[in-house]
């Protein structure tokens, strides 16, 4: 990488909102647009528009099932691997990444339809 894409990569990290999305596909692998946006409780256009940042940074793939679209982090470079890692390790001690999680638990057992 060089300093270009590295300053693009820390830019797109620095939004908090990116931050939180991100740590949940972590957690959960893969999520679909309503449960993101029920969990962080944000409307549907603020996590779509972060969503596609993240994928136009190509820290994001997507798949398609049906209607549905499912996000997943995926293995860019062993040095954003690392970072990303790095960063759901310390996301266990975050209150707020944690209170994101539990939230998540609680909206899990909804139908997005």
């Amino acid at each position: 990488m060089n300093t270009d894409e590295y300053a693009s990569l820390f830019k797109c990290l620095s939004e908090p909102v990116r931050l939180r999305i991100l740590f949940l596909l972590l957690d959960k692998d893969e999520l679909c647009v309503c449960d993101i946006v029920d969990t962080l409780g944000l409307s549907q256009s603020v996590v779509s528009r972060h969503l596609a940042y993240l994928r136009n940074n190509a820290l994001l793939s997507t798949r398609r099932e049906g209607v549905w679209i499912y996000y997943q982090v995926i293995k860019v470079s062993p040095f954003i691997d690392k970072l990303l890692a790095l960063f759901h390790q310390s996301g266990e001690s975050s209150s707020s990444l944690q209170s994101d999680l539990k939230q998540f638990s609680t909206c899990a057992n909804r139908d997005c339809s």
